[in-house]
């Protein structure tokens, strides 16, 4: 993001505000130049007796039009309750009794129909009572206020513990807090996900600091089952304590509640009402190169002399270098537009890099009046936005985004892919959201690994930190950091802007152009994201249908596990329902601390398996390894190897397998491009599989048909499976024909059909080619054992929530 090519005086982006210029026939009404007047509650000082606050009072009436029901106040305030659903409702409390300013209007809560509801109400004495199939929800009359109770009207949700209170440019509600309670969200924190006695800014500042929030999200959710968005583009400022204060600066309190079983419910009834996430496109979640290649411009101010960076069409050497490196690479930003906007001829450009597997996006500081052309006529297909245009946040970010969505998708049949550095609620529809100006230290990404997570929290799928910051870094830092990034569904890697040479084996941050042993490092990690690219597709297409994120803190998983719910596992993460990926932060070969859950655990690289609940000390990381564990039942499908998406047909399919029990995967497929899957282009494969829970016996894998069509899909196509097995089976069949065991892994890789056991791959592999297939068929090896499962000490009791 920040230019930085004089190192020895770092600039922070210009936070100035500039009018963004209209970008194909947009008009950008409505986007203040200078954000916000009033100062962010997180910030303000104290009402003194001054600014006495004030309150609704008593009920003096209630009345119902529908599903909305309507509350008066002794001071002449009202209250709306509208049912949205059994499961969600909203709450808007007017001051003045009028409900005409509503400045969110339909931007955060994009869809509030949800069909016929039915509510109903009585009149239960201290309180009326407001049903729906799910919740009981109590409108208190002496003083007026809320507090809401599961269908059987006994299990509390959340209560008032006090009137909401307000002064002139401040409405604060206050809750009671539960004894064990725990609250998540607030949108791309740049810390610790779980909340509990935290106060956190809901506010932008740009600053990208440890407990900062480069994307805020007037939005939060709680271990009582529900989560809460407040309709609003003003600032605010949560404390989780108690009782938990919830303040936004404005002299109105407009709320949305989502109610659950889980916080995976709870995510999928919020993003029904604020958005899914958008489904980015295919190319989208290869790994993105931004630098600038425009170093002869006048204006820029870094190295005018830079070499092989002079105009934009060298970026295409770049390309080239990563192609002979052998390195994944997907996507250039060869632009930034703060004094190094790109030069013509750009469509030869983005043709050229195409042509070697690259897609290619702009960087704009000063708005998108280019964009028709950039999309429509030179095939761009990314925007990345900034704070010289859109850092005031709030609506004129929101707006900003959403000029940059329209751009791409009205003159193109491409996805939105756009990248933000102020989202707000309603932005996992549009944008991927990032930490902003960070450095390329341990301390940075030791709270970069929370952060990511944590966003997930708040209905984010896309949240990404730029591997090993802008700032600083060193060959160790951006080994380590690209390691763990590899497993979140988007990522990018900033070149920078100083030197070409800093220290030795550190040349600028394209991961080809580290000196061994770097560079072997990050290709081998960048290789297996690109494998595992079926896997983390389907996990983004799950985000897209349900809320809940590809990169999932620990407590999305698991619940109801007394530590997998606080901070005591927030640098560990579920990269989807598979892989439990904890990454290295400090400069050190042993990682400690590692929370594994109920379940088993295989270690990735060795195969071996443990038995959790426990916490796993002493786990040997040297630089080339990142611990990671698969769960067992996992089913992950993987690619042919393969530098950017397209390179090689999907021939072959494998299925890599750890056997335990019974368990499902659904893989999503589509054309990787397009809108079409919106109108249903898209197909469905079913694969089951059941084993013993331990010891010997039968595994069979069930592979349904491929449900669907949509452009480009094959008719048929291979499939190969990796069994993670202890012992050979006695016999593999494919619908009850047997298969031939083979005598080597170079026999193996010669036939077209076959099996090979080998038990020295990482604990014991059962290798299976099974031959072409256009539909269903049912894969059994008989006699075969899952791996035994060393016990893992007990973790110790958590602490109180915190």
């Amino acid at each position: 993001m920040t230019l930085f090519g004089i190192r020895t005086r770092p600039r922070r982006r210009r936070r100035g505000l500039l009018a963004a210029p209209a970008a194909g026939g947009l008009a950008m009404a409505g986007l203040a130049a200078a954000g916000p007047l009033i100062l962010p509650a997180s910030a303000a000082p104290a009402p003194g007796p001054a600014a006495a606050s004030a309150t609704a009072g008593d009920v003096t009436g209630f009345s119902r039009s529908g599903n909305t029901f309507t509350v008066t106040a002794s001071s002449g305030a009202r209250a709306r309750v509208v049912i949205a659903r059994a499961d969600i409702f909203r709450l808007w409390l007017s001051p003045d009794g009028s409900f005409t300013h509503d400045p969110a209007g339909s931007d955060l809560a994009a869809t509030t129909d949800f069909g016929p509801v039915g509510a109903g109400w009585t009149d239960a004495g201290s309180h009326y009572r407001i049903t729906t199939g799910s919740l009981n929800i109590r409108v208190n009359k002496s003083p007026l206020t809320f507090s809401v109770y599961r269908a059987d009207n006994t299990t509390l949700v959340w209560a008032e513990s006090r009137p909401t209170a307000w002064t002139g440019n401040r409405t604060t509600q206050y809750l009671t807090r539960g004894a064990d309670e725990q609250f998540y969200g607030t949108g791309l924190r740049l810390g610790e996900w779980a909340l509990r006695d935290k106060t956190v800014p809901v506010a932008v500042d740009n600053t990208w600091r440890e407990n900062g929030n480069a994307s805020p999200a007037p939005f939060y959710m709680s271990t009582n089952g529900y989560g809460v968005m407040r309709n609003t583009w003003a600032p605010g400022s949560y404390g989780f304590g108690a009782p938990t204060t919830l303040t936004h600066d404005e002299k109105r309190f407009d709320a949305w509640y989502f109610t659950g079983d889980s916080p995976k419910s709870v995510l999928d009834a919020y993003t029904d009402v604020s958005g899914k996430p958008f489904l980015a496109p295919l190319w989208g979640l290869e790994l993105g190169n931004a630098d600038c290649f425009n170093a002869s411009n006048p204006d820029y101010q870094g190295d005018h002399g830079r070499p092989r960076h002079q105009t934009t069409p060298d970026v295409v050497g770049y390309a080239d270098d990563a192609r002979a490196a052998d390195m994944p690479s997907g996507w250039f930003l060869p632009n930034d537009g703060y004094g190094c906007g790109y030069t013509a001829p750009l469509k030869e450009t983005v043709d050229a890099l195409q042509a070697r597997g690259f897609r290619t996006g702009l960087w704009t500081s000063t708005g998108l009046a280019d964009i028709a052309q950039e999309v429509g006529t030179a095939g761009s297909r990314a925007v990345k936005t900034d704070v010289a245009w859109i850092g005031g946040g709030y609506q004129q970010a929101f707006d900003g985004v959403r000029q940059a969505v329209d751009g791409i998708e009205g003159n193109s049949d491409a996805r939105r892919f756009v990248w933000t550095v102020d989202g707000w609620a309603g932005t996992q529809r549009n944008a991927v959201v990032w930490t902003g100006d960070t450095h390329g230290t341990w301390d940075d990404m030791r709270w970069h690994v929370p952060a990511i997570a944590g966003a997930g929290l708040s209905g984010l799928n896309y949240a990404a930190g730029d591997i090993d910051g802008i700032f600083g870094g060193s060959p160790q830092t951006y080994t380590r950091d690209l390691q763990w990034k590899a497993f979140t569904p988007a990522f990018m890697t900033m070149s920078g802007w100083g030197a070409a040479n800093p220290s030795a084996g550190y040349r600028d941050k394209q991961p080809w152009r580290f000196a061994e042993p770097y560079r072997s490092i990050n290709r081998t990690y960048l290789r297996l994201k690109m494998r595992l690219m079926p896997y983390l597709y389907t996990m983004s297409r799950t985000a897209h249908e349900t809320g809940v994120p590809s990169t999932r803190a620990m407590v999305l998983e698991y619940p109801d596990d007394p530590v997998a719910r606080g901070n005591l596992t927030s640098g560990q993460f579920m990269a989807g329902d598979s892989f439990l990926v904890a990454p290295v932060v400090s400069d050190t070969t042993v990682r400690d601390g590692i929370h594994l859950p109920a379940g088993t655990w295989t270690d990735y690289w060795t195969g071996r398996t443990y038995a959790g609940p426990g916490r796993l000390d002493g786990y040997r990381a040297p630089l080339d390894t990142l611990p990671l564990f698969v769960k067992g039942g996992a089913i992950v499908p993987m690619w042919p190897q393969m530098n950017h998406t397209g390179e090689k047909p999907v021939s072959t399919l494998t299925y890599d397998i750890h056997p335990r029990g019974a368990s499902s995967f659904s893989l999503y497929e589509d054309d990787g491009l397009t809108r079409a899957h919106l109108s249903g282009a898209y197909s469905r494969q079913r694969i089951d599989v059941t084993a013993p829970a331990a010891g010997s016996g039968t595994v069979t894998v069930s592979v349904g048909a491929r449900v669907g069509d949509y452009a480009g899909k094959p008719a048929a196509r291979g499939h190969e499976f990796t069994l993670h097995v202890a012992s050979a089976p006695g016999r593999v069949a494919v619908d009850g024909s047997a298969l031939a065991r083979l005598t080597s892994k170079a026999a193996y890789e010669a036939a077209a059909t076959g099996w090979f056991f080998d038990p020295a791959d990482r604990g014991g592999i059962l290798w299976v080619k099974s031959g072409t297939a256009s539909g269903a068929f049912t894969l059994t090896a008989t006699g075969t054992t899952v791996p035994a499962a060393d016990p893992v000490p007990a973790a110790p009791a958590p602490p109180p929530a915190r």
